[in-house]
């Protein structure tokens, strides 16, 4: 049974979908002016997971994860570099899938963007404008009223009086209450802009996914994702505008379960673009593996911290490593699980509460050293098969323990050379000179491992 911390009510409850055997997902995306980085990684890898583990499940799922293209860093960013904000965006997104594709990401069912939106975004306002909970500001913005919404606090847990600005949320002489929020720009002479009926603009940035979800999943749905940053104001901008419009739902609510993966930290700070303090995925591929990041951000619970440092990354590394050993000596192909067995059962229930990535990985590492004492092909083809719901393991192991970044020198031609030629100094005796390469390619990262087959070798 599937237990799933909710933010809404800070606990963890059953997970009931609104129809049998079918879960709706809508997750915040990037918003596409500059290159994703470790902080975005974790919202990708983190729900990848999660719609896996659904699917694996027994759950036909809906994934829509959204793309910001039209925002003011967008336009900032585009006018920074003279060029049109369509081709910004698009350079951006396709990093974007790039950098997915190499974590192991699966795409989601849709990927809608935000300039294809904007009449959706415009009904919404008009209804919210009908019910009294939009204004037109004179500044020509068209602004919420907070303090006419009377759930307004719900999902961050505070009252009206106790809310702060927030990040985004601009306070301006213009609006009745510092915490209302822009909901249609007047656009400025050069930015892009938007026929409505209150006049030339463009959307703010919460209402896009008010009308990006509702339209693709419904104005009811299962479940909400995104990142710690976003609960508020983001989301809770999201329950007003979309409660507010849609009061025909009876009073359900917008979404039942709101899921927030934590930040990723660096010197016990979020690493945002906006402190500056980040490490783009590119940066960090070029150092490591691919899956060693996404089992670096997998090995921590999706709720937690996660501290970046080269210390980790390298702790990581070693660990995928000893997984990838452990399968090295057998052709184990991933296949359907037997839920009955104790170790698979264990893992089933330990990602039923809350998706307990941590746990789940403690028992792969139980399975590999069960296929390292005993030789075990069917340990060995439950490890593989586990992992796979993760997204992991599913390389040839030499293709991991070979292709580990190293040296530019070493080369795998220039490695298996020095094998030979250590060979060849055995062959004659020379036993100096054997163990004079060894130590060799050991100083620069290689392990050779002797065995029946001859000698084996891998990245440290």
């Amino acid at each position: 049974m599937l237990k799933i911390y909710n933010t809404l009510i800070r606990d963890k409850q059953v997970f009931k979908p609104i129809v049998p055997g079918e879960a709706r997902i809508y997750v915040c995306g990037m918003t596409v002016y500059d290159y994703c980085h470790l902080g975005h990684a974790r919202v990708m890898v983190v729900f990848d997971m999660i719609t896996r583990w659904l699917r694996a499940s027994g759950f036909k799922v809906t994934y829509v994860r959204n793309i910001t293209d039209i925002d003011d860093k967008i336009i900032k960013r585009a006018a920074e570099n003279k060029e049109p904000m369509q081709a910004l965006t698009a350079r951006f997104i396709a990093a974007m899938d790039e950098d997915a594709l190499a974590l192991g990401v699966i795409k989601p069912d849709f990927e809608p963007r935000a300039t294809d939106y904007i009449a959706e975004m415009q009904d919404i306002i008009r209804l919210l404008e009908a019910k009294g909970l939009a204004y037109v500001a004179p500044d020509q913005d068209v602004n919420y009223s907070v303090r006419d919404f009377p759930g307004y606090g719900k999902l961050s847990g505070k009252s009206l009086d106790d809310l702060n600005a927030g990040e985004r949320v601009e306070i301006a002489q213009a609006k009745h209450d510092p915490l209302d929020f822009v909901l249609w720009k007047h656009s400025k002479p050069g930015e892009p802009a938007w026929p409505s009926p209150w006049g030339e603009g463009r959307p703010g940035w919460h209402i896009e996914c008010s009308a990006m979800s509702s339209t693709l999943l419904g104005k009811h749905f299962d479940i909400h994702g995104g990142g710690q940053d976003l609960q508020f104001p983001h989301h809770e901008n999201e329950i007003a505008q979309s409660e507010g419009a849609f009061d025909e739902n009876d009073g359900k609510p917008f979404v039942n379960y709101w899921l927030h993966n934590g930040f990723v930290r660096i010197d016990n700070e979020k690493m945002s673009k906006s402190l500056g303090n980040f490490f783009t995925v590119r940066e960090i591929l070029k150092k490591y593996d691919a899956e060693v990041v996404r089992f670096f951000i997998l090995r921590a619970h999706y709720r937690s911290p996660l501290n970046y440092s080269d210390l980790h990354l390298d702790d990581a590394r070693q660990a995928l490593s000893r997984l990838y050993t452990a399968l090295k000596a057998h052709a184990a192909p991933a296949g359907a699980i037997d839920w009955s067995n104790p170790a698979a059962a264990r893992f089933r229930d330990v990602m039923d509460d809350d998706f307990n990535t941590p746990e789940a990985v403690a028992i792969l590492f139980e399975l590999a050293a069960e296929v390292n004492r005993n030789q075990s092909h069917d340990a060995a083809a439950l490890l593989k098969s586990l992992a796979g719901l993760l997204g992991l393991l599913q390389r040839a192991p030499t293709e991991f323990l070979q292709g580990a970044p190293g040296s530019d020198e070493w080369t795998p031609a220039r490695i298996e050379a020095q094998i030979v030629a250590r060979a060849t100094a055995k062959q004659a005796k020379n036993y100096t000179e054997a163990d004079r390469i060894r130590r060799e390619l050991l100083a620069a990262g290689i392990v050779l491992e002797d065995g029946p087959k001859g000698t084996l070798w891998r990245r440290s």
